[in-house]
């Protein structure tokens, strides 16, 4: 069964592979970015969509560190305090 998952993952795999590389030819014609202060970039469509996929991934991932840290310094300290507590309870301490 493991095998078989591994099979269709990696059919999966090469399937977006190949109709990603059909739309790469189908649309190879150049486009024209036109940036600020009279920049012009010319590049085939699909750098141009590669480049904006890459650019929204690295913005998403830009966006989530801020919560990001915020919960690593909470994981870290809930384990230091449960840590702490773990520590008092195993003293050595008779009540009377």
């Amino acid at each position: 069964m493991k095998n078989i998952t591994r099979y269709l993952g990696l059919a999966l795999k090469l399937l977006v592979f190949l109709l990603v590389l059909g739309f790469a030819l189908k649309n190879s014609q150049t486009v024209t970015f036109n940036a600020y202060l009279g920049q012009v970039w010319q590049a085939p469509l699909i750098v141009m969509l590669g480049l904006a996929f890459v650019l929204g991934v690295l913005a998403g991932a830009l966006a989530l560190l801020p919560n990001l840290f915020r919960l690593r310094r909470e994981a870290t300290r809930k384990q230091r305090v449960s840590e702490a507590d773990a520590a008092m309870t195993s003293t050595d301490i008779t009540v009377v």
